[in-house]
């Protein structure tokens, strides 16, 4: 395991260090998803070469994104930002998906472009548009301003789609016609908040319809699953994850709930609030789905240069789950 600088290091020898067991969260870390987006850039790297444009964070990860810069990707906030004379080199777009108006302005500048938007996301998209096509007036439940809620909202036209964040919103929400509703998701939210908006909505409308599959993705689900479990049974909870990463916030947020008042959420271990961790007897870790687990390790390390630890892996689940890569990349894989 790796360790890690974290300001001044205890300087009790082995056996005067308090112990500390540290409950390790699994599954945690790397969703099928965020892996498969990751390969994409570092593929199309090894096809094409540098540089290879990314609009937005691949996924919300400093280190993941530096590390890629390193390698020789570029990152620009639109695709205006690209000159011309790089527009035919790859650009790719985030794992949380994009507006439509994105894909077709890149075709509209001959743009090569490659979408390493996450499958589970795709699912919504298309369930937006099959419930547009259909005449049904749809509720969106997820976070305004997040890159997959804007994504998911520009599949449609302009005023198609209604965002709810809050149980409050379900109970004030008032449909544009008097056709028929239907709801779909954000995939990275909380799956006690969604349910209880979801029942508020179904409570007021009873003929709202379903996706015909929960949206909310499984890697969220588990990792979910898992800190309920956890953080019950320990005094302080790390997620390992970046302050705009969905799924990290609620992996925070369903700690508290679960009962461990001293829950945060880092970056790294330089970022671990001793003050507030203290010095507790059991400590949880889990991490985000967009976050490596090189950093886990780097945690667990800091945690060893001040206590001596004993580490268990508490597992809920299993996950075996992998997508396919872009045909233009499948022979960069192979290789």
């Amino acid at each position: 395991m790796t360790s890690a600088g974290t300001g001044a290091k205890a300087s009790a020898s082995p056996a005067q260090k308090p112990k500390l067991e540290i409950k390790l969260c699994a599954p945690r870390g790397f969703c099928a998803g965020v892996d498969r987006a990751i390969q994409i850039v570092e593929l199309a790297l090894k096809r094409f070469g540098a540089p290879v444009y990314v609009r937005h964070e691949i996924v919300h990860n400093k280190y993941v994104v530096e590390d890629l810069k390193a390698k020789g990707a570029v990152f620009v906030e639109e695709l205006d930002e690209i000159p011309d004379e790089e527009r035919e080199r790859p650009v790719i777009f985030s794992a949380h998906g994009v507006p439509k108006s994105v894909p077709a302005e890149a075709v509209s500048r001959n743009m090569f472009f490659l979408d390493a938007t996450c499958p589970l996301v795709s699912k919504v998209h298309k369930e937006a548009e099959l419930h547009h096509r259909r005449g049904r007036e749809i509720v969106l439940i997820g976070h305004a301003g997040h890159p997959e809620v804007i994504g998911t909202m520009g599949q449609l036209p302009e005023g198609a789609v209604s965002l709810v964040e809050t149980v409050e919103d379900a109970a004030t929400f008032e449909p544009k016609g008097h056709g028929p509703l239907a709801w779909i998701t954000q995939t990275t939210l909380s799956v006690d908040d969604t349910k209880a908006i979801v029942e508020k909505l179904s409570e007021r409308f009873p003929q709202i319809i379903p996706p015909h599959k929960d949206d909310i993705c499984y890697a969220t689900t588990n990792r979910q699953d898992a800190v309920k479990v956890v953080a019950p049974q320990v005094d302080a909870m790390i997620v390992v994850g970046a302050p705009n990463s969905s799924n990290s916030q609620r992996l925070r947020e369903v700690a508290e709930r679960a009962g461990c008042a001293r829950a945060v959420l880092v970056q790294r271990a330089s970022d671990i609030p001793w003050n507030l961790v203290g010095k507790p007897n059991s400590l949880g870790i889990t991490a985000g789905a967009s976050a490596p687990e090189i950093l886990v390790e780097e945690i667990i390390g800091a945690f060893a240069d001040r206590f001596e630890v004993h580490v268990e892996t508490v597992r809920t689940a299993d996950e075996d789950i992998a997508f396919n890569l872009p045909r233009a990349l499948r022979e960069a894989a192979a290789e």
